[in-house]
């Protein structure tokens, strides 16, 4: 049960860049849980996403210390799905609940800053990713997911001239 999670249904099995596979799966399952369900469905599936996660990273991982397996790609989820909040917040609050339909570069650019940050890891991520455990497996991700969101927030505010 815990592979399952872990691989978030054997997504991480897929070949090359689980990683990035595993993005894309989150991104569509975000933007599919917020127009269907709504913003405050996808918060919780977020927490909900992010506890399991540590869960099962923890209970995949108890026997294996300092790996980070790259068919584990529940981290990506829940880092991808927070960053997906920023937008998903913003158009919430501006009462479009829409949004991923009409405004697609608020997810691709949560998908995009996403990726660099998760694969470039600077400072607080690079340091969780060090960690070696399970939790570090986890952290990274949700480091790079919020990092995500900050850089997508700002780079509608520049695209839509609001920080000139």
């Amino acid at each position: 049960m815990t592979r399952f999670i872990t691989t978030f249904g054997f997504v991480g099995l897929l070949r090359p860049a689980p990683g990035t596979w595993g993005s894309a799966v989150a991104v569509v399952l975000a933007i599919a849980i917020d127009y269907l369900l709504g913003f405050w469905v996808l918060v919780a599936a977020t927490a909900g996403v992010t506890a399991l996660g540590f869960w099962a990273c923890g209970q995949e991982l108890r026997d294996r210390p300092g790996e980070d397996p790259g068919e584990i790609v529940i981290d990506e989820v829940a880092g991808q799905w927070l960053a997906l909040l920023f937008p998903a917040a913003a158009f919430w609050n501006m009462g479009l609940h829409d949004w991923a339909l009409v405004a697609y570069p608020g997810w691709v650019a949560a998908f995009v800053f996403f990726r660099l940050f998760d694969i470039w890891k600077p400072w607080v991520i690079g340091r969780a990713d060090r960690r070696g455990d399970a939790a570090g497996v986890m952290l990274d991700d949700l480091w790079a997911g919020l990092f995500a969101g900050i850089a997508t927030v700002i780079a509608a505010g520049v695209s839509h001239g609001l920080l000139m």
